[in-house]
């Protein structure tokens, strides 16, 4: 009898309408297109309008991806909310999608990790499933960074963008297509590199330069470690879907590991740093357009504040 695990069944996104380019980011702050462009890789962000809530993306974003795996909101056992922009801190942004969706049987929960967020809850949502407490899980990556921001500090208002994306996990009994392995990790000696004081009350800040440093050193580590375990070569991986922060992390990383960028997918320079949401738009993203094909192995890997880091190996 086969071990029971987990796979991706469906994916979903969801983004604002709203674009906000470079140039028109030169009339708020003291910066430039071209200046973003070199040191990003960034050119628009999405932007929630003021009654564009964390939960309105989630929702979105969690009905694409029940239709994309084919279940029904009753379906879901759990529903787990990635982000460190809820709507309230009570009641949690995944009861109010579980509202919405009237997915009456889900047990609903959020989980901050910041931009690791999606990587932990979908560790979690696999160790329910692989225990036999869950058939059906929704997770969520949702975000509303940009209210958080400080629109007069250019060294993080560029950055940053709105927008949710969501998967279905189910049960499987076949490692063909399943979530095969994690490395996850944290280091709270080092929490004052990114943070956000107080709820609605703050500005998020950041010391840019430790996050590049803490990034490029750590997620090609826990790349080799998951592959080493896995008896793979990192060659052997044909996509890594890195969390989407700075394009220069995404070229860092891939010369580290002596891989082609063209292995590293990204959506950056459209959407800037989702957050939590970055790894599942693009996923959403990658699958939608059937790039992704059955038994080709991903990397999933994401890196935040905390210091919080994760990756996930998958049989696609």
């Amino acid at each position: 009898m086969n071990q029971i695990t987990s796979k991706i069944a469906g994916t979903g996104s969801a983004l604002p309408k709203t674009i906000l380019t470079n140039k028109e980011l030169e009339t708020l702050v003291d910066t430039s297109d071209a200046w973003i462009q070199e040191r990003t890789g960034i050119k628009e962000r999405r932007i929630a309008k003021n009654q564009e809530n964390t939960s309105d993306l989630a929702i979105a974003a969690a009905q694409k991806a029940l239709k994309n795996a084919n279940l029904s909101a009753n379906d879901i056992d759990f529903i787990i909310v990635a982000t460190f922009t809820p709507d309230s801190i009570m009641p949690n942004t995944a009861c109010l999608v579980q509202a919405a969706l009237h997915a009456d049987h889900a047990v609903c929960f959020d989980l901050n990790a910041a931009c690791s967020g999606f990587l932990f809850a979908l560790q979690t949502a696999h160790a329910y499933i692989c225990s036999g407490l869950a058939r059906h899980i929704l997770i969520i990556g949702s975000e509303n960074i940009s209210k958080t921001l400080n629109w007069n500090d250019r060294k993080t208002c560029i950055l940053f963008g709105d927008g949710a994306g969501a998967v279905v996990l189910s049960i499987s009994d076949s490692s063909k297509h399943a979530l095969l392995d994690f490395e996850t990790g944290s280091d709270g000696t080092r929490s004052n590199v990114l943070t956000l004081s107080g709820f609605q009350k703050s500005f998020l800040q950041m010391d840019g330069q430790e996050v590049f440093k803490f990034a490029v050193r750590k997620v090609p580590e826990i790349i080799l470690t998951l592959t080493q375990r896995n008896h793979l070569c990192p060659e052997e991986i044909d996509w890594y879907f890195l969390h989407q922060a700075n394009a220069r992390i995404l070229t860092s990383v891939a010369k580290r590991l002596s891989l082609p960028l063209d292995k590293f997918p990204s959506n950056l320079s459209s959407y800037g740093n989702t957050s939590a949401a970055s790894i599942p738009i693009l996923l959403d993203e990658y699958h939608n357009s059937h790039k992704l094909l059955p038994g080709q192995k991903i990397i999933l890997s994401g890196f935040g504040g905390g210091l919080t880091w994760g990756s996930c190996l998958i049989s696609w």
